[in-house]
């Protein structure tokens, strides 16, 4: 039977080659892809990552080939993402605790999140894209930490990117509230990486943060506790970790061999690489 992909986008920004690395294996292996955004808008890729000329701060030279700029572009403008999946129509929201009623309308919450179980089954795994919209959009995004969980409950790898795999950290069970990757090997955006000024966002112009709000590093560091390990390896090409059921890759140009390592895990039964 044909493979099945979710992947998640957020709607202020992803980084164009991490999500055409992954895709472009998802197609070259026939797989369907469904695409999913927090509230089912059109996701777009950043400004920087369809631009070769744009030089990245941190490593001083451009991180986007024309080639693969061209592709983004094409993607972009393209059609094929105009209706994506709406998280906040398929997922419940937890109810506040002063909520009136707050018992019943938790039972209908966890009733709902047993349909989105039965949803989970039709998928053979996830893909959270990276890029800085993930910040702001999906990595304290309660739905996309209850879609994370409702994968890990059905035995399906789940993967991520770059600042995307904040979300893994943040998506915990809700009794021991200890994230996911505890005792994980993990990669993810290393703090040599990450931007001193200019990081931003689709849809706020005006808005310049700075630094990114976060140290992902850090909070990896933290999240995998003292049996797991954060795998920055700066300095390195590339670095994608495989711990199953997760698979993390580091950064941009780490896109094209975290798709093909989704793919060895799904159809090779790949469990660990890259530690």
């Amino acid at each position: 039977m044909t493979r099945r992909v979710l992947v998640v986008l957020s709607e202020y920004g992803y980084w164009g080659e991490e999500l055409v690395g992954p895709l472009s294996c998802f197609d070259e292996n026939g797989y369907t892809v469904v695409f999913a955004t927090p509230t089912g808008k059109q996701p777009h890729a950043l400004p920087p990552s369809m631009d070769p000329n744009y030089l990245d701060p941190p490593l001083g030279r451009s991180v986007t080939s024309p080639e693969v700029a061209k592709l983004t572009r094409a993607l972009d403008e393209s059609d094929r993402m105009a209706t994506p999946v709406s998280l906040q129509a398929w997922l419940p929201e937890r109810p506040y605790t002063s909520d009136d009623n707050y018992l019943r309308r938790l039972e209908a919450y966890h009733r709902e999140l047993d349909k989105v179980d039965l949803d989970v089954a039709d998928y053979d795994t996830m893909l959270i894209v990276g890029g800085s919209g993930p910040i702001v959009d999906l990595a304290n995004n309660e739905r996309v930490h209850a879609l994370i969980l409702a994968f890990l409950r059905a035995g399906k790898p789940v993967a991520a990117e770059c600042y995307g795999v904040a979300c893994l950290a943040f998506a915990r069970d809700w009794e021991d509230r200890k994230s996911i990757i505890w005792g994980k090997h993990v990669t993810g955006h290393c703090k040599e990486y990450d931007y001193k000024d200019g990081t931003g966002f689709l849809g706020v112009p005006d808005f310049d943060m700075g630094p990114p709000p976060y140290p992902l590093e850090y909070i990896l560091r933290d999240a995998t506790g003292p049996e797991g390990r954060y795998h920055g390896n700066f300095g390195k090409d590339t670095s994608v970790i495989v711990d199953y059921p997760f698979i993390t890759g580091r950064s941009t140009p780490d896109s094209f061999l975290t798709g093909q390592k989704i793919v060895d895990v799904l159809e090779k039964d790949l469990r660990r690489f890259g530690w």
